[in-house]
C-alpha cells in the first residue's frame, strides 16, 4: 500500500526523534520514497547524517544555504509529498502548527502542504495533559490533520503515563489504513498484461519485439498503491512489480497470454492491455535448431488472436478496458480505430517518432483517447509518472 508513495517526514526536538531512524527504514522497506525535514532542536537528538543515510536523500533544515544562496523551497516540498508526517511533534511544534507560526522550515512546509498531514505527539506527561496542548490537538484535528495518538508508558523523565510517541510500526499502519480507506481502487481487481511475447520458430529462435515491460510494471505498482488487487500477466521481461496485492503470471507466447487473460478477465473490474503482443506467429514450429543449408528459407506466418478485441467482445457492463497503441504513422487515426474496433474505454497512444518514447526507454510521451471523443495530451515523463496519469484517468472514469 505504501509502494511508490512520497512521504515527507518532519522531525522536531524530542528524545523520541531516535525512533525516526526505525520509521524511515520501515517506509523504505515498504517501497516509499522519503524526504526528511528537521527543526534545529531536532539535530540535538539525532544527526541529519543518520537520517540522510537511511532515506538516501539530503535532509532539509534551513530555508536556504548561506554558503551558496540556494533556496530549499518549502512550497515545492509541500507539493511533492503524498503525505506529510510530523513525528515526533513536540509541544512547541504543535503550538506553532495550530497558530501558523512559520518561523522554521517544518512549519512553513506544513502550511504549504496540499497532502494529508499526520502528526505523532511526543512530550512528558504533564505537558501532554496541559490544557494548552489539549486545545492545540483539538485545533489541529479540526483543520483535517490526522492525529496518531501518544501512547502510555515510561517517559524520559521517569514518569509513567501518556506522552510516548507512537511506535514506528503504529505510524506505518496508520498510513496504510488511511490509503486503504481512501484509495479509489480499493476493492477493485485490475488485470494488466505487460512485456513482449515470443513466438518460437525453432528450439532457439523466436519472433518478438523490444518491449521491456517497464510501462506495465509501473502501472501495476501504481494500481496496487491505490488499493487494487492486481493480476499481472507478464511476457518475457526482467521488469516485474512486487507487493502483497500483486499476483504475477508468467507467459511466453501470445496464445499463453490469451489463455491467462481469458481465465481472469471475467472477474476483473479493469483490464489494461499494456503488453506488446506479437501480431503473428510461425504456422509451424521446429523442435530442433534449424541449420543453415545454403538456400533461402521462407517462414509462413499466421495471425495471433487479438486479445484486447476478444475481451472487448466479452466485456460486461461496468468493466473498463484500456489499450495501448504504439504507432509510427497515422498515429491519431490508428488510435481512434483501435478505440472503436476493440470496444475500449481508453487508448494510450505513443509514437516511435517521439524521442524518448520507444521500447526500453525509461520515459514515455503519451496521449489518451476516450470513447466520448475527448483527448488528453501529456509531455515527456518518466514511465512511473505516465502510469500515474493513466491510473488517474481510469479512476475518473470509475467515478463518472
Amino acid at each position: 500500500m505504501l509502494q511508490g508513495k512520497k512521504i515527507l517526514l518532519a522531525v522536531s526536538g524530542s528524545i523520541a526523534a531516535y525512533k525516526t531512524a526505525f520509521f524511515i527504514r520501515l517506509l523504505v522497506k515498504e517501497g516509499a520514497e522519503v524526504r526528511v525535514l528537521m527543526t534545529k532542536s531536532a539535530k540535538d537528538f539525532i544527526t541529519p547524517l543518520t537520517l540522510a543515510t537511511l532515506s538516501k536523500h539530503k535532509v532539509y533544515s534551513d530555508f536556504f544555504d548561506p554558503a551558496t544562496g540556494l533556496w530549499d523551497s518549502h512550497v515545492a516540498l509541500g507539493l511533492w509529498a503524498d503525505a506529510m508526517v510530523i513525528a515526533p511533534a513536540s509541544a512547541n511544534t504543535l503550538a506553532k502548527m495550530a497558530q501558523g507560526a512559520a518561523d522554521n522550515l517544518v512549519i512553513a512546509t506544513y502550511l504549504s502542504a496540499r497532502c494529508p498531514v499526520f502528526f505523532a505527539p511526543a512530550m512528558d506527561l504533564d505537558m501532554h495533559l496541559h490544557q494548552a496542548t489539549q486545545k492545540n490537538l483539538e485545533v489541529l484535528q479540526s483543520y483535517g490533520n490526522h492525529l496518531i495518538a501518544a501512547e502510555e508508558g515510561e517517559l524520559a523523565s521517569g514518569l509513567q503515563g501518556v506522552g510516548r510517541m507512537a511506535e514506528p510500526e503504529t505510524i506505518v499502519e496508520s498510513l496504510r489504513s488511511f490509503w486503504i480507506d481512501t484509495s479509489p481502487l480499493t476493492g477493485k481487481r485490475v488485470l494488466i498484461t505487460s512485456g513482449p511475447t515470443y513466438e518460437k520458430i525453432d528450439a532457439v529462435r523466436f519472433i518478438g519485439n523490444h518491449s521491456s515491460g517497464r510501462m506495465g510494471t509501473a502501472l501495476a505498482t501504481q494500481c496496487a498503491a491505490q488499493g487494487a488487487e492486481v493480476i499481472f500477466i507478464a511476457g518475457p521481461s526482467d521488469y516485474l512489480p512486487s507487493g502483497a496485492s500483486i499476483s504475477i503470471i508468467r507467459v511466453e507466447s501470445a496464445d499463453e497470454m490469451y489463455q491467462a487473460v481469458r481465465e481472469h478477465f471475467e472477474l476483473s473490474d479493469i483490464a489494461i492491455f499494456a503488453a506488446a503482443v506479437s501480431d503473428y506467429k510461425p504456422a509451424s514450429r521446429f523442435d530442433k535448431k534449424l541449420k543453415r543449408n545454403g538456400h533461402e528459407m521462407t517462414i509462413e506466418l499466421v495471425e495471433n488472436k487479438d486479445i484486447a478485441a476478444e475481451m472487448g467482445r466479452q466485456k460486461k457492463k461496468g468493466q473498463i478496458t484500456v489499450g495501448f497503441a504504439l504507432e509510427t504513422d497515422d498515429e491519431v487515426e490508428n488510435a481512434q480505430k483501435k478505440l472503436k474496433n476493440k470496444n475500449l474505454d481508453m487508448v494510450v497512444l505513443n509514437s516511435l517518432n517521439d524521442d524518448g518514447a520507444g521500447f526500453s526507454e525509461p520515459t514515455n510521451k503519451v496521449s489518451l483517447f476516450f470513447k466520448d471523443n475527448m483527448r488528453e495530451d501529456f509531455e515527456l515523463k518518466s514511465k512511473d509518472a505516465v502510469a500515474s496519469d493513466i491510473v488517474n484517468a481510469i479512476t475518473k472514469k470509475l467515478n463518472a
